[in-house]
Parts: C-alpha cells; sequence; structure tokens
C-alpha cells in the first residue's frame, strides 16, 4: 500500500476503539494528536488517507483551540490534493449547528425552527420572536448535547440567562429551538459509514439531552445515557433491527452534497408523526453494548472503509506511475 491512514483528532479514548479495529485490520496508521502543534506550510504532507474525527467539544476536554488547528491543517492537505475522509466542509459543519441546519434545509430536510442569538439580552427577545410553548437553548458549538436547557416560559429563561448557572457557547452563540415533544422519550440516530447508511440506533432520552455514545462519558458525566452502568432497568441505546425510513435517501444525499463521509444523524417525531431531523455528528461514536446486542460494530465498518480508500490509493499511485 501507499503511504498509511491517519488519524486526526484530540480525544485518546474516543480514538482507541478505531485504532483496535485498524490493529485488527493490520492497517499501517499514524495519529494526529491536534491539541497543540507546528504547521510548516513550507514542507508537503506525507502520502496516505486522512480522517479527520476533530470534536466539536473539544474545548470540554481543555482543547479550545483544536477544530482551528485542523482546520489549517486540512486547508493544507487540500492545498496538497490529498484524500482526506471528512475534510473541511465536515468540519464545518461539525463546529456549527447553524451551518448543520442550513446545509441540512437546503437538502430538502426538515429542522426545528431555530433563532441564533449573541448577548444575554438578545436570547431572550429571540425567545419572544421565536413564540413557542416550550423551547429549549443549546450551544452553536457543543458535542453531546452542551448547553440544552429546556424551557416553559420567558420568564425561566430570563431568570437561567442572568444566574451563574448560564452557561455560554465556546463560540458566543446560542441558539433557541422550538423543542418538539416527542409521545415517548426517545430520539432516532442513524449511522453512516462511506455515505451509506449502516444501522439506526435509539437513543432513550428520559434522563437527559446529553447523548454521547462513547464509553468514555459513562466515566465523565451520569447524563450521558450509554448503558447499563447507570442505574436504569432498560438500556439508553437499542440498535433498531430492519430500520426503513424515506428520510435515510435524504440523508445519504445530503451527505454526499456536503462530501462528508462518515457521521451520525440524529432525528425526533413530534406527536402527530413529524420527522425533525437536529443534529449532524462528524466525529460519530458507537455504543458497545448495543452494537454487541445485534453484532454490528461500526468501528469495524469505518476501519474497512478506510482500507478500501487506502487501497484506492495505492492503485490510483501505481496507474499513474505506469504512463510516465
Amino acid at each position: 500500500m501507499t503511504g498509511k491512514i491517519y488519524v486526526i483528532h484530540e480525544n485518546d479514548e474516543w480514538t482507541i476503539h478505531l485504532t483496535k479495529r485498524l490493529d485488527e485490520l493490520a492497517l499501517p496508521y499514524e495519529e494526529w494528536h491536534l491539541n497543540e502543534g507546528i504547521l510548516d506550510l513550507t514542507v508537503s504532507p506525507p502520502e496516505g488517507i486522512f480522517y479527520s474525527r476533530m470534536s466539536a467539544s473539544s474545548h470540554t476536554r481543555g482543547h479550545p483551540f483544536a477544530p482551528e488547528l485542523t482546520e489549517a491543517v486540512i486547508a493544507w492537505l487540500e492545498y496538497y490534493d490529498r484524500k482526506i475522509i471528512n475534510g473541511s466542509r465536515a468540519l464545518r459543519l461539525e463546529v456549527s449547528k447553524v451551518n448543520q441546519y442550513t446545509a441540512l434545509e437546503a437538502a430538502g430536510i426538515r429542522t426545528p425552527n431555530t433563532i441564533a442569538a449573541v448577548g444575554k439580552e438578545q436570547i431572550i427577545r429571540a425567545a419572544k420572536r421565536l413564540d413557542a410553548a416550550s423551547f429549549i437553548t443549546k450551544h452553536n458549538r457543543a458535542g453531546k448535547g452542551l448547553g440544552v436547557q429546556l424551557f416553559h416560559s420567558i420568564d425561566a429563561l430570563n431568570e437561567y440567562v442572568k444566574s451563574p448557572r448560564f452557561e455560554l457557547s465556546i463560540d458566543g452563540i446560542t441558539l433557541i429551538q422550538e423543542y418538539i415533544q416527542a409521545p415517548e422519550p426517545y430520539i432516532t440516530r442513524c449511522e453512516f459509514v462511506g455515505g451509506k447508511f449502516v444501522y439506526a440506533v435509539q437513543v432513550d432520552t428520559s434522563e437527559g439531552f446529553e447523548l454521547c455514545p462513547a464509553e468514555a462519558c459513562q466515566i465523565e458525566d451520569l447524563f450521558c445515557p450509554v448503558g447499563e452502568k447507570l442505574p436504569t432497568k432498560k438500556p439508553k441505546f437499542k440498535i433498531i433491527e430492519d430500520f426503513q425510513e424515506p428520510i435515510i435517501e435524504k440523508y445519504e444525499s445530503f451527505l454526499k452534497q456536503n462530501d462528508i463521509q462518515i457521521a451520525g444523524i440524529e432525528f425526533i417525531r413530534n406527536d402527530r408523526g413529524e420527522l425533525y431531523t437536529y443534529d449532524v455528528n462528524t466525529n460519530t461514536n458507537y455504543n458497545a453494548d448495543a452494537e454487541f446486542a445485534v453484532k454490528k460494530f461500526g468501528m469495524l465498518e469505518v476501519a474497512k472503509f478506510l482500507e478500501q480508500q487506502l487501497k484506492t490509493l495505492t492503485s490510483t499511485v501505481k496507474t499513474n506511475y505506469s504512463y510516465k
């Protein structure tokens, strides 16, 4: 094979599940941990496949500038025409829900009514303008459901915003969004690898909004409902067998339009059965308990996809060389 697989990330705990699969397949790889580093623009990048797993929630792990460094590295890689999985467009959507929602709507995918605001008084004004009986606030740059709060009145929002409990998004942008009331407390997350549907997982939201599937979150946050280690009688994550929904075709088209190869996309239905898409996660993780129950493994699919991409790169390089 030509070159190797380069995994761009800022979180070892989330990345080890991928590198274990790369080891199983005996694939050559190298990790680029971009919490900090040096980028020499006078040097060309190595040959290989570059897979970005940069996360919008990096600042919660003390890595506030990792997305900015990753953006610079990806610009460098794209300039040299390297093969990138989840490149600059994917990163742009990962770190901004405003970008996600506008891209989803452009693809004909319905999202909840949302207003973005900067400044505490503007947050209150935005909620009044939204004019919804119940609404949520969330961070524009988030991950794991950071900053999500549910309100049933402007007075309650006003009290929260002016209290020490108020949590500002790392980019300063707060979203005010209509609350979609589901008849049952769960959302659905659809996983895609290589731009193609792999499986859908039902996620129980009865204990909170922060829904990162990674096992590491079980230790870090009790509001991250990821399986049997939490005090609950039923699993929080359950893969839906034989899942079929017309929205899948739209999701695959959306991913292709935005040059995203690997992602998790989440939706919710209201009591009228209407479907709303509210999150695109290009740094997707998978729940081990849910996967083991049905013997489907997302990271293995990712590793196989990267293997196929590396083989294709090798074949292309050899073909080009033969014509010299």
